[in-house]
């Protein structure tokens, strides 16, 4: 039973993952990543677009505007910045 319980906490405190793009980096050590997410709207039925901005922590400050990155959830880093750089998934041409 101890062994049920185990493997079921990893899964139900996952960290949330996101993709988004950079749009900007003029602060130390923080990029701010728009990710937009598609949801039906419930009455019509209509896609939308939501559009959140994210405070990512980058460490090295190899990021720049335009760059695809993928970012995971965090401790709590400052005021606003709760998410970090997993990886760059392509970079700003």
């Amino acid at each position: 039973m101890a062994e049920t319980t185990e493997t079921a906490a990893p899964e139900r405190n996952a960290r949330k993952v996101r993709e988004g793009l950079v749009t900007s980096n003029a602060m130390d050590k923080t990029a701010i990543v728009t990710v937009t997410e598609r949801v039906r709207h419930k009455k019509y039925s209509k896609t939308l677009q939501r559009n959140t901005k994210l405070y990512v922590h980058d460490e090295t400050n190899d990021l720049n505007v335009g760059d695809r990155v993928r970012v995971a959830e965090t401790r709590p880093l400052s005021k606003l910045k709760r998410w970090r750089v997993v990886e760059v998934l392509e970079r700003a041409r």
